[in-house]
């Protein structure tokens, strides 16, 4: 490898780091994850339904312990492999956190995590004593970082310049509308309600400084590649 490669790799692993250390809470709920789905990919499907279900925030969990279910719940991936979370969370709790610091982002994450898992699984509990669902849905497997996505994927409609700001929210809640009419469960009621937690945590980002144009980004890149060519 000659001198010029070795010293782009080299600025390379630099601004990567650096992205890093400037997102702590991200990347260390990321390094985390990759420990109890690297668990997860060594127990047997038997032992992994118990290894889920009591860390659930099922019913019967948050009736028992509710702070223990929320936090257990919140380090384990339901869905999905680790290297698409971890792109999922560089996208948009790496941004978010950058943007409002850690601490802003952290409220943001457990306001999503605490409240649309408490409207969903009071969703559920109504569907049981109506007769909409059965007894057993009191142990439902109700694990995952989904909802804590979902308020930050929300949140940042408000780091974008204003004329998009609009366009975004729009998709990102047209998204979730949508798997809530089609798929109608009570984790789709929580994703979008950690949608709508998303939107109202404005008062969180105000004063936070500078604001995304994805039109000014994208035109800078096409200048940059035109330079280098």
């Amino acid at each position: 490898m000659d001198t010029s490669w070795r010293s782009r790799l080299t600025s390379l692993l630099l601004a990567v780091w650096s992205y890093i250390r400037s997102a702590p809470g991200t990347y260390v709920w990321l390094a985390v994850l990759f420990v109890t789905t690297v668990v997860m990919h060594h127990v047997s499907p038997s032992q992994l339904d118990d290894l889920l279900g009591e860390r659930s925030t099922n019913l019967h969990n948050l009736s028992e312990d509710p702070v223990r279910a929320l936090i257990r719940s919140a380090l384990w991936i339901s869905g999905g492999g680790w290297l698409f979370y971890a792109f999922l969370y560089t996208v948009f709790h790496a941004t978010a956190e950058r943007w409002l610091g850690t601490l802003r982002w952290l409220t943001v994450v457990l306001i999503g995590h605490v409240v649309a898992t408490y409207i969903s699984e009071g969703v559920l509990l109504w569907a049981i004593r109506h007769g909409r669902a059965p007894e057993t849905s009191v142990d439902t497997l109700d694990v995952g970082v989904s909802y804590g996505l979902a308020v930050v994927e929300a949140v940042l409609t408000y780091f974008l310049v204003f004329r998009w700001r609009f366009f975004y929210g729009f998709c990102v809640l047209g998204f979730y509308g949508l798997a809530l009419v089609h798929g109608r469960t009570f984790t789709d009621v929580g994703h979008f309600t950690a949608v709508l937690l998303g939107f109202a945590c404005y008062p969180l980002t105000r004063g936070r400084p500078g604001h995304l144009d994805p039109a000014a980004v994208f035109s800078r890149a096409v200048r940059r590649i035109s330079r280098d060519g």
